[in-house]
């Protein structure tokens, strides 16, 4: 009965964060962390006209990251490879963002590395970086 009551409290705490807006336009509350790739408890990225921070990020299963366009221009983020978004999907929920707007991934629930790039700049490094998901 206890394993049937966890999985209940897991699948309840997904269903409720899936539930939520996408679509937020608010500034995030986590800070963007430390930007050298190690595991840290913020789920943010910063976008800036000197790119993305941190361009590694260390996520744990079932989070999303708020991308927020701190820069003066607009930026759409999308995961790799460009111009396909295939392998995580759940990065292209950000999409299309104008200077000050900030937006959450999906849940991402598969342990894997996940690439992104600002689609309207495929080829500006500082603007690409990695989501790892643990």
């Amino acid at each position: 009965m206890r394993t049937f009551a966890g999985v209940c409290a897991v699948t309840m705490a997904v269903v409720s964060t899936s539930c939520g807006s996408s679509a937020s336009t608010t500034a995030p509350t986590t800070g963007s962390g430390s930007g050298t790739g190690g595991t840290s408890s913020a789920t943010t990225i910063t976008i800036t006209s000197a790119g993305v921070s941190p361009k590694n990020l260390t996520v744990t299963r079932g989070s999303q990251v708020t991308f927020v366009n701190s820069d003066t221009r607009a930026h759409e983020m999308y995961s790799d490879p460009h111009p396909d978004h295939t392998d995580c999907p759940e990065l292209n929920q950000v999409g299309h963002l104008e200077p000050g707007q900030s937006r959450q991934s999906g849940n991402l629930v598969i342990a894997r590395v996940c690439g992104y790039h600002d689609h309207i700049n495929p080829d500006i490094t500082s603007l690409q970086g990695n989501i790892t998901i643990q």
